[in-house]
């Protein structure tokens, strides 16, 4: 197993004993050939000390894991993260009204010959010892996450009727994704939310999204990467206050909005893009326009923010 993988764990001071876990975790059951390129090897990395070790511990103690909080928190790629650590293949649900449980368990179908069962994500999942990452699963019905019950408990068991019944590997985990307040959600359950760890995701800090642009962006001056970063947690301050919505402070839209500029849009149109004119009200739009202006001039090309 390559120890670069672990670079940024030690980098954030993570526990050697956890990392220790990991190694023990990965080693004791290889996956499968066929199963490899479902491991994912994240766009970004994951910052947060506190945060990755106690998810590695729950995940090491056998907890499926609950990742909630606001948006620019980091939920989905800390899931991608932790497979990528942990080297399990990943099956990905994204959760919306219309998912139901043949959606998520499997259904019959017609090979030409004869009337089969096809597994669906969870059950594949279950069977070979993946992460399941679930995301935004208070999108889903209740009905349809019953089904999920007797995977989630001490039982780790799929009973499909008409067919088999499925133990859930001993590897297997899921990790659920969810949100406040967004259109369409509800509150999960206390029956499914039990048989979750919860794991409150806090806002990155200043530390951290520096060494995630840097990441991300190395070539980017210090000057301009500060200047970023400050318009991030000004926009973020700003929706806390209510003085805008919280779609602002979009972490994935600064990121994007750096790429743009690196590929040639000035820093104007690229923030614009990918922040400003995703806010529908014009007067909201004309104040984040001022907090950026503050912040980043409009005129800004690649050669002015990246390069020696």
């Amino acid at each position: 197993m390559s120890e670069e993988k672990f670079d940024v764990l030690r980098q954030q001071g993570v526990r050697e004993e956890l990392i220790a876990g990991i190694k023990r975790y990965s080693s004791d059951a290889p996956v499968p050939e066929e199963l490899l390129p479902r491991i994912p090897v994240p766009e970004y990395h994951y910052y947060g000390k506190e945060v990755l070790e106690k998810a590695i511990s729950a995940i090491l103690c056998g907890k499926n894991l609950l990742l909630t909080g606001p948006k620019a928190t980091g939920k989905n790629v800390l899931a991608e993260n932790l497979s990528y650590l942990f080297g399990r293949p990943q099956w990905d649900v994204s959760f919306h009204i219309g998912v139901d449980a043949s959606y998520l368990i499997g259904t019959d179908t017609y090979d030409g010959r004869a009337v089969t069962f096809r597994p669906g994500p969870i059950t594949l999942c279950a069977r070979e010892g993946g992460f399941g990452v679930l995301d935004e699963i208070n999108m889903a019905r209740n009905e349809a996450l019953a089904v999920l019950h007797s995977a989630l408990d001490f039982r780790r068991v799929i009973d499909i009727p008409g067919y088999e019944r499925i133990p859930v590997s001993p590897k297997t985990r899921f990790l659920a994704t969810m949100n406040y307040g967004y259109a369409g959600t509800r509150d999960l359950n206390e029956a499914l939310t039990s048989r979750f760890a919860v794991l409150e995701m806090p806002v990155i800090g200043e530390d951290n999204l520096k060494r995630l642009i840097m990441d991300k962006f190395p070539d980017i001056k210090p000057v301009f990467r500060d200047q970023f970063v400050r318009l991030f947690f000004e926009l973020n301050r700003k929706a806390e206050n209510a003085e805008i919505s919280d779609r602002a402070p979009d972490l994935r839209g600064l990121l994007d909005a750096i790429q743009l500029i690196r590929a040639g849009v000035t820093s104007g149109d690229a923030l614009a893009m990918c922040i400003t004119d995703k806010t529908f009200d014009a007067y909201e739009r004309s104040l984040i326009t001022d907090v950026i202006r503050s912040r980043i001039p409009t005129d800004l090309t690649s050669t002015d923010v990246f390069g020696a």
